[in-house]
């Protein structure tokens, strides 16, 4: 129910869904001859489209995000586990066309191929079913995995976990699927997604070292104009807004300790 009712709350809520509402309802008020109340919520419609679109708003959003968690600045001597949590793949081109079609966040994959390569004896837990609410062939983890494996990583050391639908669910099942588990393990995922992901993986009592990869900002942004990127400055507004809000509800229910959890400790 979780899952279903959050898919439909993100159809509704997103920017761009929020401006057609707006103008929508603009209609109808105009429509009813009520051309006072139209124009505000049709400029309000106009308005939301203009920020999203043709500023950095987005950018100033997701920065802390993306500065909450760094990289160790000294790489562990052993890791026994390395998890990549599912979103880097196109599921329905990948399993429509018999390949592994990445997405945006392409990044976790490569980051977690480097990752493999530098600990050889790791092994490499992909997590992550399908997404969506209509379902697709393949997962996510088994697109990632026949990646993965084409570029030399043994099948041997992958496990992975097809299940799960969101990133709740990723922890609860990568928990399940590892059992008891000694030695360090490294959480591989999008720099504006690590902080709910790490409050959700220690939440289920599994400690892990955060590898973001997949950064969407530059980490000093400010806000300002910007004419020339109104489709990456709205993807980024969603991306933002989505996450945020992600926090904020997952916090409320108590799934994750705070609105925006924090390192521990330095990397060492």
């Amino acid at each position: 129910m979780f899952f279903l009712l959050s898919k439909v709350f993100w159809l509704v809520a997103q920017p761009i869904s929020v401006c057609v509402l707006l103008m929508l309802a603009a209609l109808v008020l105009v429509a009813r001859r009520r051309m006072g109340w139209g124009l505000w919520v049709g400029g309000a419609g106009v308005s939301v489209l203009l920020v999203s679109a043709y500023t950095s708003l987005g950018l100033v959003l997701i920065t802390p995000l993306e500065n909450r968690f760094v990289r160790p600045a000294v790489m562990p001597e052993q890791v026994s586990t390395i998890i990549m949590l599912g979103g880097a793949t196109d599921g329905r081109v990948s399993s429509a066309r018999g390949i592994s079609e990445l997405n945006d966040a392409g990044d976790r994959v490569f980051e977690t191929l480097r990752l493999a390569q530098l600990y050889p004896a790791a092994r490499v837990v992909l997590t992550g079913g399908s997404g969506t609410l209509a379902g697709e062939a393949e997962s996510e983890a088994a697109i990632a995995g026949r990646l993965l494996q084409a570029m030399g990583i043994g099948q041997e050391r992958l496990m992975l976990e097809e299940a799960s639908r969101n990133t709740d669910e990723n922890a609860a099942r990568t928990r399940e699927l590892l059992g008891t588990q000694s030695g360090p393990v490294v959480l591989v995922t999008s720099a504006f997604h690590m902080p709910r992901s790490v409050g959700l993986f220690e939440r289920v009592g599994l400690a892990v070292v955060p590898w973001p990869a997949d950064y969407r900002s530059a980490g000093n942004e400010v806000l300002s104009v910007d004419l020339a990127n109104p489709l990456l400055n709205l993807s980024i507004m969603s991306l933002a807004m989505r996450e945020w809000i992600g926090l904020a509800v997952y916090a409320g229910t108590g799934k994750i300790d705070s609105v925006l959890p924090a390192q521990d400790r330095p990397p060492e």
